[in-house]
């Protein structure tokens, strides 16, 4: 366990890398003894910053659900962090690739709850009752701390959240079998990933129970109206400046970024 002081050290690293766009050192190597809870701690307290600077919480990332993440990654389990309002973009959306540190993009799918969630004891039928709609998404990512990352890093670090792009035809969860949605993810003109949304712990849907359900502990309820990006089936695509991201899914239609 951290003490304060360390804690703050560690904030402070990651807040200065959000402003300098330079990677900070990993709060596992600053501080070996670092614990899960001290990861969540050092999350929140940055997620209050940027509260207080204006921003507004509108939902959760869960990240790592995949073997193709895990892997690519290297850590085996999953993790979350928040959604904020300034983080939210359409269909086609322009970004500056000097606003990220190394800025990657995954497509996913997003639900949108409609009623309220909260562990523990949250299974598939919960959150699809729960669920409004699912919208395809290409999220970016941005790890703001340097690698080899530990699970205590990507916690810490929001779990590289930096972005979501909405796009594509939302659906309601009993028009289509989600864990047979697929998806083609383009950059530019080449294909560069496939996979189909089943790769997501066998169906998306348990990304978002195995978070309201990691949340029980701590009183918190997914909020109706709040977005839930379930994580990617597929590797993360590197993003470089230029770049435009498509994401392919099938008669769901399809979601881009452009990164100049």
């Amino acid at each position: 366990m951290l003490t304060d002081s360390e804690r703050q050290q560690a904030i402070d690293a990651i807040r200065e890398a959000h402003r300098t766009k330079k990677q900070a050192t990993q709060p596992s190597v600053m501080f070996p003894h670092i614990t899960i809870d001290d990861a969540y701690s050092i999350s929140s307290a940055l997620a209050d910053d940027k509260v207080k600077q204006g921003s507004t919480i509108v939902g959760h990332k869960i990240g790592l659900t995949s073997k193709a993440m895990q892997a690519s990654s290297q850590i085996d389990e999953p993790d979350y962090g928040y959604i904020f309002s300034d983080q939210v973009m359409s269909d086609g959306a322009k970004v500056r690739f000097e606003d990220f540190c190394v800025p990657r993009v995954e497509p996913e799918l997003t639900f949108i709850l409609d009623k309220p969630l909260k562990g523990p004891g949250i299974g598939l039928v919960d959150v699809l009752r729960a669920t409004e709609y699912v919208v395809p998404s290409i999220e970016i990512i941005d790890a703001r701390v340097q690698n080899p990352r530990k699970i205590f890093d990507t916690v810490s670090d929001n779990g590289a959240g930096a972005g979501i792009v909405l796009g594509g035809r939302p659906v309601k969860v009993d028009e289509v079998d989600l864990r047979w949605v697929g998806a083609i993810f383009y950059r530019n003109s080449e294909i560069e990933e496939t996979g189909i949304a089943a790769g997501v712990l066998g169906h998306p849907a348990m990304a978002v129970a195995w978070l309201a359900n990691k949340l029980a502990p701590f009183d918190v309820t997914l909020e109706p109206g709040h977005l839930m990006l379930s994580g990617s089936f597929t590797r993360p695509v590197w993003a470089e400046k230029g770049d435009t991201l498509h994401a392919d899914f099938g008669p769901l239609g399809a979601v881009a970024v452009q990164f100049v």
